[in-house]
């Protein structure tokens, strides 16, 4: 089982961004203003420590985490879906007037 999926209306968009941004990151996000989403950038916009791992990819996208969130997440698949709505500002669909949102299940 995939470490990372996404539903048909996230892979839609993650391919409209592509097609308009180009090659695409994903950073899993433990924030404060905006909780726990996948944030989508462009590669190169977002520098990535050394603590930051891939743990999947979705439609050729690579998924980044910080491992020291790895242990929570271990044990659920993440699925990217999309709603209407701005939610985080730093990432890509927000200019679509869309945010990209997590759901998860156990593995």
């Amino acid at each position: 089982m995939e470490k990372v999926i996404a539903t048909e209306a996230a892979t839609k968009l993650i391919q409209q961004l592509q097609s308009v941004h180009g090659e695409l990151i994903f950073v899993h996000s433990e924030g404060c203003c905006d909780g726990t989403s996948p944030i989508c950038m462009t590669k190169g916009d977002f520098y990535l420590g050394s603590r930051d791992e891939q743990i999947g990819e979705v439609v050729g996208v690579p998924y980044f985490m910080h491992n020291s969130n790895f242990s929570y997440w271990q044990h659920l698949q993440i699925i990217i879906d999309v709603s209407d709505g701005m939610g985080n500002s730093f990432s890509l669909e927000s200019t679509e007037n869309k945010s990209f949102i997590i759901r998860a299940k156990a593995l």
